[in-house]
């Protein structure tokens, strides 16, 4: 990958990942924060569907994707000028606090049903994302489809307990 950003060093540049990779890791700590008492409370009141998979998975599946959207953004971050990769990052960034407002609303106001409402928002948020990152970086795009099938499945999971509860 050339960089637009070659002239920031190398020391920069390993710093720009670890804050990109950090950032994102940092909104999934928020994130299992609000989450942490309602997943032995609340959310074992629930009735859940057959698919929904075991409590242990999500800690290991989360990390990895945050791991590759921080280092999607600092591809991008990296490959682009200034200008052109500002409109992307923005939407970056409103995706991940829209992530952590999935928690707020499913976890910590204990409402799946305007969960719904913000996951379908994020669907459409990191399709946006990763389509804006496509044509800067290749490679960027592709470390959020993972994220991308993770969400849709969290979506289906979510409307599914909304409904059946």
């Amino acid at each position: 990958m050339s960089s637009k950003r070659a002239d920031v060093g190398i020391g920069k540049d390993i710093l720009a990942l670890v804050l990109f990779v950090g950032l994102c890791l940092g909104i999934g700590g928020l994130g299992r924060a609000v989450t942490a008492e309602s997943v032995t409370t609340w959310y074992t009141t629930l009735t859940k569907p057959s698919f929904n998979p075991p409590n242990w998975i999500f800690g290991p599946v989360w990390t990895t994707l945050y791991i590759l959207m921080g280092v999607a953004a600092w591809r991008v971050w990296r490959a682009a000028d200034p200008d052109t990769a500002r409109g992307p990052l923005a939407v970056f960034a409103l995706q991940l606090a829209v992530n952590l407002g999935w928690s707020v609303a499913f976890f910590g106001l204990h409402n799946p049903g305007l969960a719904v409402i913000v996951i379908l928002a994020l669907d459409l948020l990191v399709l946006t994302t990763a389509l804006m990152f496509r044509r800067i970086d290749r490679l960027a795009a592709w470390f959020l489809v993972p994220y991308l099938a993770w969400i849709s499945f969290a979506t289906l999971l979510n409307v599914t307990i909304w409904r059946i509860n």
